[in-house]
């Protein structure tokens, strides 16, 4: 099976950036046109592990400033920030950290699965991109936006794009001049020339969300 977690670690560091920038400015002359105003976007990095994962559940819909007091309370409770950690604590202690209780059900839901070799999350890096984002989504709580991101910041994967994102559908609207944002599946069909550089073409559309540089 290839080795899809390429040596090195994270793929979309800048000189990946600005290969993968120079090649859809060829292939797309909106990007091309608004490339010359932004400039590329920065590097985006999460590590890889259980924390990560668990992680994405504590963020789920808050704020990202309330999702990192919450994920420091739930760290401060668990002996060690792992999947035999999150079963040794009790659900009412987690709650009290300030998970939901769906939360809760989540977090002892990814836990069971990778302390019982359900869900291996060292084994990702050796999946093509549609099997990691499908080992992934059998976990209750991850959707494909959660995958997607997961392989692309943790595992520098450069051919992704989570077209679920509400930030990249209205940036893309705005590139192609759209009246009304484009859905996932129009938004997908719509950048299928970006390939194999649709991840950078994702963290430019993020950039370019934000607005110009100052």
């Amino acid at each position: 099976m290839a080795d899809y977690g390429s040596a090195g670690g994270n793929i979309l560091d800048l000189q990946t950036i600005d290969q993968g920038m120079a090649a859809l400015a060829l292939a797309d002359q909106d990007i091309k046109r608004v490339f010359e105003q932004f400039g590329p976007p920065p590097v985006r990095h999460r590590p890889k592990g259980f924390e990560t994962f668990l992680s994405a559940i504590v963020s789920q819909q808050i704020s990202t400033r309330i999702a990192a007091t919450i994920q420091q309370r739930v760290i401060d409770v668990l002996p060690d920030v792992s999947a035999q950690g999150v079963l040794s604590v009790s659900d009412q202690a987690l709650r009290d950290a300030g998970l939901s209780w769906r939360k809760v059900e989540y977090a002892k839901g990814l836990a069971k699965a990778v302390d019982c070799g359900q869900f291996d999350i060292e084994r990702l890096e050796q999946l093509d991109d549609k099997t990691a984002i499908e080992a992934i989504t059998t976990l209750r709580g991850f959707g494909r936006w959660s995958a997607e991101i997961y392989l692309m910041f943790s595992l520098g994967r450069q051919d992704i794009f989570p077209a679920d994102d509400l930030a990249i559908q209205v940036a893309l609207g705005r590139l192609k001049g759209l009246t009304e944002k484009p859905t996932p599946k129009q938004a997908r069909d719509m950048v299928e020339h970006w390939a194999p550089w649709r991840s950078v073409g994702a963290l430019f559309l993020w950039h370019y969300y934000h607005g110009p540089p100052i």
